[in-house]
């Protein structure tokens, strides 16, 4: 009889040549355990998905309780679905109000393919200009504003007039025209390593596509919902995109992402033709009522995410203070945190130290010197305390 790791390395897909495929039984809060018994911290939150904890009460609730209701009914958009309304008023009342409009989708993927979608159709052009670095997705439209080459050469060709620009260099934002339907970049740039807008870099980015009729969307699938000390990141910037995207912590363990804009941008997308876009589980009523479960525990507990930013600073200062060999340089905005080492060798070598010390933590696509921190923020001092004291182990 096959063990469950054999089964796992024979008949489900795999990712990589070599994946940790630790069987994992059980989890809750910032916790998991293996079939062991072994108890692991997660210290990414499931790749920022787990924003407040796993197995959140309130989020475990809401989904059985909409279980004894429904399940699916019908093709999104069709009819009228309680967890769908709610939801969508719920992100309407925390986003200003020229983002009133939510598609509900399954994933982030799927979110920046219905942004794509959206921002080609409502402006009639067919440019798209993306970042270097970026990471939007693996799906084909997504796969195309991906600013790698190594992980996109192999599936060539993908979409057309996709053009690419450096995220940070001001200049370069003269390459946005009348041509270009849609500027994508993630608000904070995270497989590049936790890369930050600076010197004013988004509010130019902002001017330069009023300048030009192009819509900005914004990708916070991976920054949004409370991460960096702001419901979303783009309140640190004083800036609106136009279309916003959203997915990982908006589900609180459920998949579901989003796209959303103006109710007369997405109005474009159903008709000339109808059905402009189409999911048959987008907006799923377990994953609405989750993700409803899920802001309402943000904006209902406000220290979750008012305490972001002085206890992430807190914990990126006792970092620093153990002078751990190899460490260059730690960037965060909050809980998304990159700790670059000065080799993929040093780092890979303290990823595997923390996870036998029972810590989960990551790289970063595009940066595999950085090692990733992403707890959830519900992250207790003694786990970090326990965290810290593995760093130095």
């Amino acid at each position: 009889m096959l063990t469950p790791r054999q089964i796992f390395l024979k008949h489900l897909a795999q990712t990589s040549p070599s994946p940790p495929a630790l069987e994992m039984v059980r989890a809750e809060g910032s916790k998991m355990w293996d079939a062991a018994g072994k108890e692991y911290i997660d210290l990414i939150s499931g790749i920022g998905v787990s924003v407040i904890g796993h197995r959140h009460a309130k989020v475990v609730k809401a989904i059985k309780d909409q279980a004894d209701l429904h399940l699916h009914l019908m093709v999104y958009g069709e009819l009228i679905q309680s967890p769908q309304v709610k939801l969508a008023e719920k992100l309407s009342s925390l986003l200003p109000s020229s983002i009133s409009s939510f598609y509900f989708v399954n994933s982030g993927s799927e979110a920046t393919e219905g942004a794509l979608k959206l921002a080609k159709r409502a402006t009639g052009r067919t440019e798209i200009i993306a970042f270097k670095n970026a990471y939007h997705g693996s799906t084909h439209g997504a796969l195309s504003v991906m600013g790698n080459e190594t992980l996109k050469q192999p599936f060539r060709p993908l979409l057309p007039e996709v053009r690419f620009i450096e995220f940070n260099r001001e200049e370069q934002l003269r390459e946005i025209s009348n041509r270009t339907a849609c500027v994508i970049a993630e608000t904070i740039q995270g497989e590049a390593g936790v890369v930050l807008p600076q010197n004013g870099f988004l509010k130019k980015l902002r001017k330069r596509c009023d300048e030009t009729g192009a819509l900005l969307i914004l990708d916070e699938i991976q920054c949004g919902i409370g991460r960096t000390g702001k419901m979303f990141a783009f309140e640190h910037y004083g800036i609106t995109p136009d279309i916003l995207c959203l997915g990982k912590a908006l589900g609180g363990g459920m998949p579901i992402g989003c796209f959303a804009s103006s109710q007369k941008l997405m109005a474009t997308l159903s008709d000339n033709p109808a059905l402009g876009h189409i999911t048959t589980f987008g907006g799923h009523p377990l994953s609405c009522a989750a993700a409803l479960a899920t802001l309402e525990v943000l904006t209902e507990q406000k220290d979750l995410i008012a305490s972001v930013p002085s206890k992430s600073e807190q914990f990126r200062n006792r970092i620093e203070s153990l002078k751990i060999n190899g460490v260059k340089e730690i960037r965060n905005a909050g809980w998304m945190m990159a700790v670059e080492f000065t080799s993929r060798e040093d780092n890979f070598r303290m990823i595997h130290q923390l996870l036998q010390n029972g810590i989960i933590t990551d790289w970063f696509l595009f940066d595999d010197r950085s090692l990733r921190i992403a707890p959830p923020l519900t992250i207790s001092e003694e786990e970090l305390t326990f965290v810290l004291r593995s760093f130095s182990n």
